[in-house]
């Protein structure tokens, strides 16, 4: 059943056209993630979906009694009522309590952090309101639920739950989100916005991938077929062809159109070779730095060497410190006891939740330029212009006013900015938010040689996995604990790590000063000394039952059962080892800072 139509719609601001004559039907079942490039319309046509914008031009058609629900990205408020107040949207002049949908309104709160339901909803942070919209927008039936960015400042636990929460939800769902897991979980549609047209394609965003790519290969067969067909018919014209019969007539428009046809575009995409500055021996170190506001302590005597090469994801729910842990790191934060030491060759680029303050009077390139005028790369200098035109700041855009962008340009735009400067530290909090797809695959490819240090505070699930090779998991009071590759590994093993010793609970002591004696000695935990004395042998042993696959593979070949067995055995020991040999490194690398230290 078609719940909405969207047929020949145009939609633009001043002098941009962001789609031009699409069509689109919702049909009954459907869950659609919509995505593209920022900038494309993405927000927008979830307006339009929604009622809440019109369009310039055609015709949007909603079926009979059929109720949108819409979360926008800034949702808004009433101040006067309370938090629960604000979720029920409760009628003043009815008496009449519903007390199933508030205590269905209290879980969903309780779900995501917010528990003080009587609260004031100014004072809540950006993504407290952003998490109170969203129970608002699910907690009442609709035939179109319309989510724009839902999984934004959600912690991985909260994204889970909603996962669940939307795969059970037996009306439309039509949503914008950049968080590809999501994505692959939940929808059985996907609907790109990509040059002013749309595309929809079955299934989710793995099927897309898959999908698109066939969409650009069959585009680019027919333009080579079409561009063979368009130098004959050039050939046939330059001899004095005239329109003397009907067929001639034909063969002149086709001539026409194929002079005039719209070429498939090549994809846009933001590419940066790695550039970073020289890094030398020493990185950054954290000794025993702690931090805490009021009775919550965030981190208590954590201790760190940064090492070259580094990929660390630090994970935990919505205000246990993991952004405090970085501006503590960069100097933003001091800390209550500990110290950090930075190396005089470290350079950091800080890429922070909220983008820095940015002029709106000042144009695009004039804003890139203050950090660089050019950058070094593999191939040569770029400049600025070139630099904004692979992140998809087109030359009329370069020269356009900040305040024109839209919120994701500008998350780009500051991306680019904190790159340009070379660095050879990356803190990213948060990258996911508010970066398109596109961006986010073209960072992760970026980071892949990357060649120094990067720390990222994310709760994107699939980029952790992508990029990261270390988790730090904020597990409560005070504690941070250490696991090695990325989550899924995390999700894996979490449970079944062995605990340290109990150590005796130090006597409080003053708060000590940002620059704490530099007497106290680095030294292993106990777990890592235990590790550090076993590890070779542990190497050892998997490299020797590697060798004995690899010949039992060999003595089986004609056996396919006991083959593909050992095959499968063989992966899972290399993936072991692949972890042993990291942990050795670190392990070996820090054993000789604690030499240095004595």
């Amino acid at each position: 059943m078609n719940l909405l139509t969207i047929d020949k719609v145009t939609k633009g601001y001043t002098d941009k056209v962001l789609f031009k004559e699409i069509s689109l039907g919702i049909q009954e079942g459907d869950k659609i993630g919509v995505i593209g490039v920022n900038g494309t319309g993405k927000s927008t046509l979830l307006k339009i979906i929604a009622g809440i914008e019109e369009a310039d031009e055609g015709e949007v058609t909603t079926g009979r009694n059929i109720k949108v629900e819409y979360l926008a990205q800034q949702p808004e408020f009433d101040f006067a009522k309370n938090i629960l107040e604000n979720v029920m949207l409760q009628d003043q002049d009815s008496h009449e309590k519903d007390w199933n949908k508030e205590a269905d309104a209290k879980s969903m709160l309780d779900k995501l952090g917010i528990r003080d339901y009587d609260g004031r909803v100014d004072v809540l942070s950006g993504g407290q309101r952003k998490r109170l919209a969203l129970v608002r927008a699910i907690l009442n039936p609709a035939d179109i639920l319309v989510l724009d960015e839902p999984t934004n400042h959600l912690d991985n636990d909260m994204a889970e739950w909603l996962e669940k929460y939307l795969n059970q939800y037996r009306g439309v769902i039509v949503m914008v989100t950049h968080d590809r897991y999501f994505l692959d979980k939940v929808t059985n549609r996907i609907v790109e916005i990509d040059n002013g047209n749309i595309y929809s394609y079955a299934g989710g965003y793995s099927s897309f991938l898959e999908l698109k790519a066939q969409r650009e290969e069959m585009e680019l067969a027919t333009e080579r077929k079409n561009k063979s067909l368009y130098r004959q018919d050039l050939e046939w014209m330059m001899r004095g062809a005239r329109a003397r019969s009907t067929k001639q007539k034909a063969h002149i428009e086709r001539f026409e159109q194929l002079r005039d046809r719209e070429k498939p575009k090549e994809a846009a995409s933001v590419e940066m070779n790695s550039v970073a500055s020289r890094l030398g021996k020493k990185t950054i170190e954290l000794h025993e730095v702690s931090k805490s506001y009021g009775e919550k302590v965030l981190f208590r005597d954590f201790t760190y060497i940064l090492l070259k090469n580094d990929r660390i994801g630090i994970i935990g729910k919505n205000g246990c410190g993991k952004s405090t842990l970085l501006k503590v790191i960069n100097g933003i934060v001091e800390p209550d006891s500990g110290y950090v030491e930075i190396g005089e060759t470290v350079k950091i680029g800080y890429f922070s939740q909220e983008n820095e303050e940015m002029d709106p009077n000042i144009k695009v390139i004039d804003y890139v330029k203050s950090v660089a005028e050019y950058i070094a790369t593999s191939e040569g200098s770029i400049t600025a212009s070139q630099m904004l035109e692979k992140f998809l700041f087109t030359g009329a855009m370069q020269y356009s006013l900040i305040g024109k962008l839209s919120g994701g340009e500008k998350r780009r735009l500051y991306l680019l900015y904190v790159l340009m400067g070379a660095p050879n530290v990356l803190f990213l909090d948060e990258p996911t938010n508010d970066l398109d797809i596109q961006t986010l695959t073209i960072l992760e490819h970026y980071l892949d040689t990357f060649p120094g240090i990067v720390v990222t505070v994310s709760h994107d699930r699939y980029f952790l996995d992508r990029m990261v090779n270390r988790i730090f998991a904020f597990e409560g009071d005070g504690l941070v604990k250490q696991f090695e590759g990325g989550y899924s590994d995390y999700m894996l093993t979490k449970g079944d790590d062995v605990p340290e010793e109990k150590k005796p609970e130090k006597p409080k002591e003053e708060k000590k000063s940002y620059q704490k004696d530099r007497s106290s000695q680095l030294k292993f935990t106990y777990s890592e000394q235990k590790e550090y004395d076993t590890i070779d042998d542990d190497i050892a042993k998997l490299e020797a039952n590697i060798e004995k696959l690899e010949a039992d593979m060999v003595s089986n070949a004609s056996n396919y059962g006991k083959l593909n067995e050992l095959m499968k055995e063989k992966e899972e020991r290399e993936k072991q080892l692949e972890v042993k040999m990291e942990r050795w490194m670190y392990l070996t690398e820090l054993a000789q800072k604690i030499e240095e230290s004595k």
